[in-house]
Order: C-alpha cells, then structure tokens, then sequence
C-alpha cells in the first residue's frame, strides 16, 4: 500500500485552498498524488437528464462512465457500513500514484497534517493535534511539539511532504 496522508482541520482553515497549490508543487518535484476528499454532503457526481444518471437512478448499483479522457465509478451505498478508508484507497490504481492525500477523515489512524488558521472561528488554545499529527501547518507564529510550517507556502509544505515521503519508502 502507498502512503496515505491527511490533511485535516476545522471548517474554515483552507484545507482545500491548500491542496489547490500543494498537489501541483508535489507534481513539480515528481510526486503523482492520488486524492480522497470525505464529504459530509449528500453528493453526486453525476447530472439530472445525463444518460448516466438516469441509469444509476433506474437502480444500477454501481455506475462506470468512462470516456477517452477519464473514468468513474459510482456505487450506491446507503445501506452499508460507514466508509472505511484504506478500502476506498484500495479502490485507486496504486500504480500511478506515489501517494495518496486525504481530506478529511480526521479521526482516521494515519499520519496527518493538521491545519490551523487564526480567524477561521478557533481559538488556539483549542489546538490539540492527535498522535498521528506529524506537523501543524498554520498562519500563525507558534512553539509546538510538532514542526510547524506555514500554511501560505505550498512549497514549504511539498518539501516537507517529500522528505517524509521519502523516509516511508525506506
């Protein structure tokens, strides 16, 4: 199994806005990253009136559109157990990937970035990291038990991740 990393936070600190600039410098040094993103949303993928769709509503239990560009599979899951995420990570082709990120998912057991912006509606006396944390990412001047980096440079934080990815692969 290839690396799985979290990048977990409170609503609000830029987890997203992060990964926007963070996937592409990991890209630059080489990295092919693979991304699961936890929703608490009732999504879908797929839209109203699209030959997919109707036919995922008509009761297919597992959709696959594909084309020459790129490929989905849709699986209904409203009776099954709450999503585990080494199984969703097993469904990605590990062959192209060199690691995979998380959003979300922080109560997971894997190795995570914690992010923490001031003004995001924390305080940081509320800051408490699990064990799994291996860095605070922030906007804010800090001592802490765990290296801390800035969350405004996505390439501070690509290195960080490469020279982290780099000790799993020992």
């Amino acid at each position: 199994m290839i690396p799985i990393l979290g990048i977990v936070g409170w609503s609000g600190t830029g987890k997203t806005t992060l990964l926007k600039k963070l996937i592409p410098a990991l890209n630059q040094r080489g990295i092919r990253v693979g991304l699961i993103k936890h929703t608490h949303h009732n999504m879908d993928v797929d839209k109203p009136g699209k030959d997919s769709y109707e036919l995922r509503k008509a009761g297919a239990s597992q959709t696959l559109v594909a084309s020459s560009e790129r490929w989905a599979l849709m699986t209904e899951t409203p009776d099954e157990a709450p999503l585990d995420l080494q199984y969703l990570a097993s469904r990605m082709d590990q062959r192209t990937l060199d690691i995979i990120l998380v959003e979300g998912f922080k109560h997971e057991a894997i190795p995570k970035l914690f992010l923490y912006r001031e003004g995001a509606g924390r305080s940081v006396n509320e800051l408490s990291c699990d064990e799994y944390a291996i860095a605070l990412i922030t906007d804010i001047d800090i001592a802490y038990s765990l290296p801390v980096i800035d969350i405004n440079d996505a390439q501070q934080v690509a290195e960080f991740i490469e020279a982290w990815l780099k000790k799993q692969n020992v």
